[in-house]
């Protein structure tokens, strides 16, 4: 049976992502209460009816239906799990759904915790990027069986147009991270494929459109590297989040024991954007990854801060993470340091 249109909804995250979302679930008539760390993000949806709530758990009270859309497994775990988390505050019967790409271990203690507790949860990262968040149109890969989705699925389809069943808890992390195998993937070869078309004295515009005509093309490549080429590095997926993605893929094949060293690679070439000042540029900035000094320099990266960086941090850990993202800090501390030509990846 499905819920009626008079549900109340929750939603816990009203980032790029989450409030496009979030705008259809109200557009379609579901009584909204919105959360967002930053109460700032969230005035747009206010504007056009939602309410406010002062926290999580406030906005979970009396919601037969919780999305969350977070950044880190930290943050989902801290979001749910706490002692005034998502599920204490939350109600009997209700449905809790983290849209977050998180741990699959993560997904699965969520969801047999809200069992004993009588309520219902489970993984359902999306795929589609910002686009697809405003058009309505995501691609939704569930940890649950349709069965177990169906008094949600009017809510769910408010801002999809496909959704694909893994049917259990967990499964829908594991087969979102395969999918960000290949955006990496993806994207890491176009940018190849574009600096090797520029230092040729080849049209990248030009290569880019024979590319998408051919058996070379992607989604990534159409529609991220044209904004590349145009020095667009606003973020419709910021870098911090495609790494933090390429981690907990690798730590999921080590669990397997399966080596796969093209995403160690990709991982490796993301974890250094992020420490020379990309981490919160769109993912298409991949390429600055093969231009020259002035170019990235131009862009707002700095190579020396590579000198600075720590070893890999634990991407479950967003408070870690963030300490990365900001490095004009460092450049005040006085702490920089002369970079040398063999840090750059294209020398």
């Amino acid at each position: 049976m499905y819920m009626a249109t008079n549900t109340k909804v929750a939603f816990i995250g009203t980032g790029i992502m989450g409030e496009p979302i979030a705008e259809h679930i109200l557009d379609a008539g579901y009584d909204l209460t919105v959360y967002n760390r930053t109460a700032k993000k969230a005035e747009p949806l206010i504007q056009r009816g939602a309410h406010w709530a002062p926290s999580a758990g406030d906005a979970a009270k009396g919601a037969g239906v919780i999305f969350t859309m977070l950044g880190y497994p930290d943050e989902v775990e801290d979001t749910y799990l706490t002692k005034n988390g998502l599920i204490r505050r939350s109600k009997k019967g209700a449905y809790l759904i983290d849209l977050t790409t998180s741990s699959p271990q993560l997904a699965r203690d969520i969801h047999d915790s809200c069992e004993i507790d009588d309520k219902h949860a489970f993984d359902c990262p999306v795929t589609g990027g910002e686009g697809g968040a405003k058009a309505g149109t995501l691609t939704l890969i569930m940890g649950a069986t349709e069965d177990t989705a169906e008094p949600v699925l009017p809510i769910l389809k408010t801002f999809s147009k496909k959704i694909y069943y893994f049917d259990e808890a967990g499964n829908g992390q594991i087969a979102k991270l395969c999918n960000q195998i290949c955006v990496a993937a993806n994207l890491l070869g176009g940018a190849e494929a574009l600096a090797l078309a520029r230092r040729s004295g080849l049209d990248q515009q030009s290569v880019l459109d024979m590319i998408s005509d051919g058996m070379g093309s992607s989604r990534q490549l159409e529609q991220l590297l044209p904004k590349a080429i145009s020095g667009d590095y606003r973020p419709g997926f910021k870098n911090i989040h495609l790494r933090k993605d390429l981690a907990l893929a690798l730590r999921q094949a080590e669990e397997k024991h399966l080596e796969i060293p093209q995403t160690e690679a990709a991982f490796s070439l993301f974890d250094t954007l992020v420490h020379i000042g990309g981490a919160k540029m769109g993912t298409q900035a991949a390429s600055l990854l093969f231009e020259d000094d002035d170019t990235t320099k131009k862009a707002g990266l700095d190579w020396a801060l590579l000198e600075e960086a720590d070893d890999p941090i634990d991407p479950d850990d967003e408070r870690a993470v963030q300490q990365i993202s900001t490095p004009s800090s460092k450049k005040r501390s006085g702490t920089q340091k002369t970079a040398g030509p063999q840090q750059n990846p294209k020398h």
